[in-house]
């Protein structure tokens, strides 16, 4: 075959692929013999083994798509993808790349893992959510089967947190899938889903709530807004003790070093100055490095707070630990 001619059937080719991934069956029964299939796969050649019996007709590394294509192709049988493909899918930024693809099968069909393709077989297979071609578990199945395999409370703070603050899955539903589906790796979700209930929204205020705990104090409430006596607005602190007014912020650098943002914390500051409220300001960096020094200097300032007159400041909601 000479190049012109290869060119002309490479492009008829993968027009019956789904992005270039086809099986080698299909490549067969469009006249590609199973020796011509192996030799492209072959070092040297035009294509790519990916999965039993799928290919690549491209010599390069698979995109994401592609790796989709194939585990769908492997599992057959009306498979979902779920877990953090599927989560990024749906939008998601915070889930990391774990390296394959989680599909959702079926019970009854007796598919195997192979290669990059996980295949998990299901007696409560959901209803597809489609997205961009491609069938998805809907979005609370999709995250949780992703977080369930992973041990790093930090790494399901965030994707859970995401999820929540994006309205992609909703806690009660997640709580819902979680005690319907299978409880394996549901322990480390759940204490999450406590923190998110409680009002956190980031990872650093989740680390902070478990500061918090190790003081003593009254438990604080978290994001609530505050107004003065005559109804104008001071600020939402990330805690709060309404007790005695005592604000505590997590500002971190990330997000308070451009020059509107430090205008904002720098007039935040104020509006509690003004108000009587007494502010501690912690980085995230300390909560982690130096937990016991910031443990002393929240009991500090609350002890600040505790010595003078509670000032007129209003809180509009709570949400206690």
């Amino acid at each position: 075959m000479d190049r012109g001619s290869w060119v002309v059937e490479q492009e008829e080719l993968w027009a019956h692929s789904r992005f270039g991934v086809i099986r080698a069956s299909t490549l067969e029964q469009l006249g590609v013999s199973q020796t011509t299939t192996y030799q492209q796969c072959q070092p040297g050649g035009r294509w790519l083994h990916l999965l039993p019996g799928i290919v690549l007709l491209a010599r390069s590394q698979p995109t994401v798509r592609q790796r989709i294509e194939a585990a769908l192709l492997h599992a057959r049988h009306d498979a979902l993808v779920t877990g953090f493909e599927a989560a990024r899918l749906y939008g998601l930024r915070t889930p990391p790349d774990v390296g394959f693809i989680h599909l959702l099968l079926p019970h009854n069909y007796k598919v195997l893992s192979s290669g990059f393709a996980v295949v998990e077989r299901t007696k409560s297979f959901p209803t597809p959510w489609m997205r961009d071609g491609v069938p998805l578990a809907p979005p609370e199945r999709a995250v949780l089967d992703g977080v369930r395999r992973v041990r790093n409370r930090n790494t399901v703070r965030s994707i859970l947190i995401e999820a929540a603050h994006k309205k992609l899955a909703d806690p009660f539903e997640l709580r819902r899938e979680l005690d319907t589906g299978t409880k394996r790796g549901t322990a480390l979700p759940r204490r999450v889903l406590n923190e998110i209930d409680f009002g956190v929204r980031s990872v650093a205020e989740a680390d902070a709530l478990q500061v918090w705990r190790g003081t003593g104090l009254p438990s604080p409430h978290c994001n609530v807004p505050l107004f003065s006596a005559t109804g104008e607005f001071i600020g939402m602190p990330d805690f709060w003790c309404d007790e005695v007014a005592f604000a505590w912020e997590i500002d971190s650098y990330q997000y308070h070093s451009g020059r509107d943002e430090y205008a904002n914390t720098l007039s935040r500051n104020a509006r509690y100055m003004a108000s009587g409220v007494v502010v501690l300001q912690t980085s995230p960096a300390r909560l982690r490095d130096d937990p016991d020094a910031v443990v002393a200097e929240i009991r500090a300032g609350y002890r600040v707070a505790s010595d003078r007159p509670r000032p007129p400041v209003q809180m509009r909601a709570a949400g206690v630990a």
